[in-house]
C-alpha cells in the first residue's frame, strides 16, 4: 500500500510546489507577497478563506471529537457555521473598503494603525506581538497534524514526520507568497470537501446503510446518539462560543481584504458558506459513523484524531486512499501556510518596514518576508516536538486568543466611530490576558471556553476606555464617514 500512497502524495506535493514556483516569478513587491495585489476572484477568496480557516482540525480534531464524544460534539458545528456567516455578512465588505481607503492597508496591524492614527507605533507593535504569540501556537497545531499524518501513513518516527511536513509547507510559502498560498488553498479546499463528502458515504454503505449504522452505534454506546448526553450547560455554551472566534482571525480577515472588488463579497459568501456546511457536516459524519466502522472491524484506535486516516486506508483502495490522505495534508498546509504568511507580513510590514527600515526597497521587503517565514516555522517546529500534542487543544488556545484580542476590536472599528486608540489597545490586552489567565484555572465557571469571557471583557474594555480617553481626531471621523457613505451606495 505504501508505494501507491507515496506516489499519490508525491504527485500532490509536486503540484503545490509548482504553484509556488509559478508565483515566485509573479511576485514583484510587498503588496503582491502579502496580499496578492488585491486581485483574488470570489471563488478563490471563498475557498482559500475556508481552507485556511479549517486546517487539520477539520480532518483530525473534529472527527476525533465526534468519535470520542458522539453527536453532542456537533454543537461546535452550529456555533462555527453561525459565526462564519456573520463574519462574511457584517465584516467582509466593510473591512475590504476600509483597508483600501486607509492608505491601502496590507495587514491587520497596518489597518488598525491607520484607523486609529497610531503615530507612535504602540498599537502596531502590540498588535504584531499578539499575532506572533498566538500564531506560533496555531502554526504548531498544523505541524503536529502533519506529523501525525506521516507517522500513521508511512510508519515513521514522529520527529522525522515533523521535519518532512514542515519542509513541504515552508517551501511553497517561501517561494510564492500570498498568491501561491491562496491558489493552493483553493485547490486544497476542493480536495478537502470531496474527501469529507465521499468518505462517510462509503463508510455508511459498508455498514449496511444509515439505519444499520445507527443501530450498531446504539449497541456499542447509546450515549453517542444523544445531543445532550454528558453535556452540561457550560460545555454546550463553550462549543457554541467557538463561532465568536471568526471575527478576530487574521488569516481569514486578510482574505476579505484581498478580494478584487468589494461588490463580489456576496458571491464569495455564498460559495464559502456552501463549502463550509458541506465540509463540516462531512467531518462530523466521518467521526460519528467511523465510530461504528472501527468497532465493527475490531481496530485498536488509540488516538481518536486519526480516525479519518484509518478509515481512508481500510475503506478505499491504495490509490484513492493516497489522495484522501493528501486531503489531510491539504487541510494542514492550507492553514499553516496562511499563518506563516500573516506572521511574516506582520514582522516585515509592521516592524521592519514601519519602524526599522522605512526606506527599504520592495525587493528587500519581499526577501525579509521570506526569511521571516523560515524563522517562524523553526520556532513552531520546536514547539511541535512533543508527539503527545493535541491538534484540537493547540487550535482552541490560538482560536480563543485571536477571537478575544481582535474580534471585538475589528467589529467596533467598523461600526463605531467613537473608538479611540487607547480603547483599542486596552481591548486587545484585556482579551489576550483573559484567555491566557482563564486557561490556567479549572472548575466551575472557569470551565467555559476562554474565548467567551475574553470576547466579553475585551468588548467592555474598548467601549469604557474609549468613553473616557482622549477623543479621536476630526480626520478619523471624516475617514469613518467617507467609508460609511461608500458602503451605503
Amino acid at each position: 500500500m505504501q508505494t501507491e500512497i507515496l506516489i499519490s502524495f508525491a504527485a500532490y506535493m509536486l503540484i503545490m510546489l509548482a504553484i509556488g514556483f509559478y508565483f515566485y516569478f509573479k511576485t514583484s513587491d510587498l503588496s503582491d507577497y502579502v496580499l496578492g495585489g488585491r486581485g483574488l476572484n470570489p471563488s478563490v477568496t471563498a475557498l482559500s478563506a475556508g481552507a485556511s480557516d479549517m486546517s487539520g482540525w477539520l480532518l483530525l480534531g473534529l472527527p476525533g471529537m465526534m468519535y470520542a464524544d458522539g453527536i453532542v460534539g456537533s454543537w461546535i458545528a452550529v456555533g462555527l457555521i453561525i459565526g462564519a456567516y456573520l463574519n462574511w455578512h457584517y465584516v467582509a465588505k466593510p473591512l475590504r473598503v476600509y483597508t483600501h481607503h486607509l492608505n491601502d492597508s496590507l495587514t491587520i496591524p497596518d489597518y488598525l494603525a491607520n484607523r486609529f492614527e497610531d503615530k507612535g507605533h504602540w498599537l502596531r507593535v502590540i498588535t504584531a506581538v499578539v499575532i506572533l504569540l498566538f500564531y506560533t501556537l496555531y502554526t504548531s497545531s498544523g505541524l503536529v497534524g502533519g506529523a501525525k499524518l506521516f507517522e500513521a501513513t508511512f510508519d515513521i518516527a514522529y520527529s522525522d514526520a515533523l521535519l518532512i511536513g514542515s519542509f513541504i509547507i515552508v517551501s511553497y510559502t517561501f517561494l510564492g507568497g500570498y498568491n501561491a498560498v491562496s491558489w493552493t488553498d483553493f485547490l486544497q479546499g476542493i480536495l478537502m470537501m470531496l474527501a469529507l463528502v465521499v468518505t462517510p458515504i462509503v463508510v455508511i454503505f459498508e455498514l449496511g446503510g444509515v439505519n444499520e449504522a445507527l443501530s450498531q452505534i446504539n449497541t456499542i454506546d447509546p450515549s453517542h446518539l444523544s445531543i445532550v448526553s454528558g453535556a452540561s450547560v457550560i460545555s454546550i455554551i463553550s462549543l457554541l462560543a467557538w463561532g465568536l472566534g471568526y471575527f478576530g482571525q487574521p488569516h481569514i480577515l486578510v482574505r476579505f481584504m484581498s478580494i478584487r472588488d468589494e461588490n463580489e463579497v456576496n458571491t464569495a459568501k455564498i460559495i464559502g458558506m456552501t463549502w463550509m456546511i458541506l465540509s463540516v457536516l462531512g467531518s462530523l459524519s466521518v467521526g460519528f459513523f467511523g465510530f461504528a466502522y472501527v468497532a465493527a472491524n475490531s481496530v485498536d484506535l488509540q488516538d481518536s484524531e486519526k480516525v479519518f486516516i484509518v478509515l481512508s486506508q481500510l475503506v478505499f483502495n491504495p490509490w484513492i486512499a493516497g489522495f484522501l490522505l493528501a486531503a489531510i495534508l491539504a487541510a494542514i498546509m492550507s492553514t499553516v501556510d496562511s499563518q506563516l504568511l500573516v506572521s511574516s507580513s506582520v514582522l516585515t510590514r509592521d516592524i521592519y518596514h514601519a519602524i526599522i527600515r522605512k526606506n527599504a526597497s520592495d525587493k528587500e521587503l519581499v526577501w525579509v518576508g521570506r526569511a521571516t517565514v523560515i524563522l517562524i516555522a523553526i520556532i513552531a517546529w520546536y514547539i511541535s516536538a512533543d508527539e503527545n500534542s493535541s491538534v484540537l487543544k493547540l487550535v482552541s488556545y490560538a482560536w480563543a486568543g485571536f477571537g478575544a484580542a481582535f474580534g471585538p476590536l475589528v467589529i467596533l472599528s467598523l461600526y463605531n466611530r467613537n473608538i479611540t486608540k487607547l480603547g483599542a489597545i486596552s481591548g486587545m490586552l484585556v482579551g489576550s490576558l483573559t484567555v491566557i489567565v482563564w486557561k490556567q484555572i479549572e472548575g466551575g465557571i472557569f470551565d467555559v471556553f476562554e474565548l467567551l469571557p475574553g470576547f466579553i471583557f475585551s468588548w467592555i474594555a474598548i467601549l469604557v476606555i474609549s468613553r473616557y480617553s482622549k477623543s479621536s481626531s476630526q480626520r478619523m471621523y471624516n475617514n469613518y464617514d467617507e467609508v460609511q457613505e461608500k458602503l451605503q451606495k
